[in-house]
């Protein structure tokens, strides 16, 4: 792993069974399957975990939409923007080693927050990593390409 670090988690998220919502964390637990807790934990290992940068919230506030952290469906917001990594790509963040599994399609529930943003975040809402070794992330911990 390389010692410099390129980002810091910044937002934690999970999503519960029956509930449209995000519920902010500080530690989320992790295995191959995904996040422990989380709605979609163990449906789908290349889209069960969220990676999403503070860029996608700053582009939509350049275009006076504002909206609170978790908007997106992110499960984690960090302040690198990671839309250039290809895919394969390995992430270590706190203790969980990841890859970049497949871009994010943009969803059309968040017309619901403004109309332009599907087409504004097209292809910067997100990207999915799955987990390739389990563990914790804590909010602030760092972010490493590998």
């Amino acid at each position: 792993m390389s010692n410099k670090s390129i980002g810091e988690v910044l937002e934690l998220f999970i999503s519960l069974k029956g509930d449209s919502s995000r519920i902010s964390k500080r530690v989320i637990e992790l295995d191959k399957e995904g996040i422990l807790g989380d709605k979609f934990y163990a449906k789908d290992r290349e889209r069960a975990v969220l990676l999403t940068t503070i860029e996608s919230y700053n582009m939509a506030l350049a275009n006076n939409i504002e909206m609170p952290y978790g908007s997106l469906g992110e499960n984690i917001l960090i302040d690198y923007n990671p839309y250039n990594l290809t895919l394969g790509t390995k992430i270590q963040i706190g203790e969980v080693l990841f890859e970049v599994a497949q871009n994010c399609t943009i969803c059309n529930h968040l017309s619901i927050i403004d109309k332009s943003l599907p087409k504004l975040l097209k292809d910067d809402r997100g990207i999915f990593i799955k987990v390739l070794e389990a563990g914790f992330i804590e909010k602030g911990d760092k972010l490493y390409l590998l």
